[in-house]
């Protein structure tokens, strides 16, 4: 296996070479808030990442993957966000289905599923909040129950990231009658384009509908699309939200760098930077990326204080951002005739105030916190 710097060299070399032509134009494109922007021209160059082998590289060669250490895949990751290449339409399927499958499911499921996963032929959505059930997760009340074969689920999911895109969705359920919290739920692989199943997009403050509502009535799987044990869907689903904070978030602080580096060309270019307030702000800004890459890098340092640490941090940004543009930051310009054109110093104010929300509330992650790190009384609940 080639060396970490090795491994680099040849994903530079290869974004270098590829993301050009067609592709060229689709330099950063997509991402939080923006997932509309040219999104069929997105999964093409993700399935011509595919054709090439540089998806699913941390899976194992056996599933299709390359077996990239954590140092070769925090290395692409890197070199992806440095060559500004578009924001990926494949992460859910590809860094948490994928490898929930690998360490939970079955061999005919991985026969199954892995495959149009790595070559991005079908996309995947996550189904764990509700209405009343969202940093709660335990609360679901989405139910399915068995008959003649098949998963009959009725519920509501909500926040549904990209199900107006995606064909398959993974669904925490309740699939005991009368089971209560943790007990009782089941993991269940659910196809979209069957009937049963409605998907209504969320309009959020950015104007754009990234986030769905999708509606089971009556909708079917086969009784074989269980990963784990029925009854067991809350362990798995508690190590899929584990993948969820793996080393892609390292190609993310790359992305957060840029963004700060921009901010702080765009307060030397308008003089914000001369005022003592805002240049202090952008300092500990700088310090404090410094900070979540460190902490990130640290192997014991527990995911939910990572995601608390980079939300706050991202979130302080887009705050950042508005005070550095002044008044204008207040006016959506219409720049391309639309009547709510947003600029990108708007679009990333108005999503990063989700940032302590989404995956996880501050909130829920301070618990975490407490109780299985520091080891305090836990919570009373109901």
């Amino acid at each position: 296996m080639s060396s970490v710097e090795e491994f680099r060299t040849e994903v530079r070399g290869w974004l270098r070479t590829h993301l050009t032509g067609e592709f060229a134009a689709l330099k950063g494109r997509g991402g939080p808030g923006r997932e509309h922007e040219a999104f069929a021209e997105r999964l093409a160059w993700e399935r011509h990442m595919a054709a090439h082998g540089w998806t699913c590289i941390g899976w194992p060669p056996e599933h299709g993957g390359r077996g990239a250490s954590i140092g070769q895949q925090i290395a692409f990751h890197e070199e992806y966000a440095l060559a500004d290449a578009p924001a990926r339409v494949n992460h859910i399927g590809e860094q948490l289905l994928g490898p929930t499958l690998i360490d939970h499911g079955t061999e005919e499921q991985k026969a199954r599923f892995l495959p149009p996963i790595r070559a991005v032929q079908e996309l995947w959505c996550q189904g764990y909040s509700e209405p009343g059930a969202g940093s709660d997760l335990a609360a679901v009340r989405t139910r399915a129950a068995l008959h003649d074969g098949e998963w009959v689920i009725d519920g509501q999911k909500t926040w549904t990231s990209l199900a107006h895109e995606a064909q398959w969705c993974f669904v925490l359920a309740r699939t005991e009658a009368g089971s209560r919290r943790h007990a009782g739920l089941s993991y269940l692989l659910v196809p979209l384009d069957g009937p049963g199943v409605e998907i209504r997009p969320i309009v959020q403050l950015t104007g754009t509908s990234e986030f769905n509502e999708v509606f089971f009535d009556g909708a079917r799987t086969h009784a074989s699309h269980v990963v784990g044990a029925p009854g067991d869907g809350w362990a798995v689903a508690m190590a899929t939200l584990g993948y969820e904070r793996g080393v892609s978030t390292l190609g993310q602080q790359v992305g957060f760098r840029r963004e700060l580096e921009a901010l702080a060309a765009l307060a030397t270019a308008n003089g914000a930077l001369a005022d003592p307030l805002l240049s202090d702000r952008l300092a500990r800004a700088w310090t404090g990326l410094e900070a979540m890459r460190a902490l990130a890098l640290l192997p014991a340092t527990p995911p939910s204080l990572a995601k608390l640490y980079w939300a706050r941090w991202h979130r302080d940004l887009g705050e950042l951002a508005m005070d550095v543009r002044g008044a204008a930051s207040l006016l959506a310009a219409g720049a391309h005739g639309e009547a709510y054109d947003l600029d990108d110093w708007q679009r990333l104010f108005l999503f990063s105030r989700a940032d302590t929300l989404y995956a996880g509330s501050d909130e829920i992650q301070r618990t975490i916190v407490a109780e299985r790190v520091l080891g305090l009384p836990k919570e009373v609940r109901a």
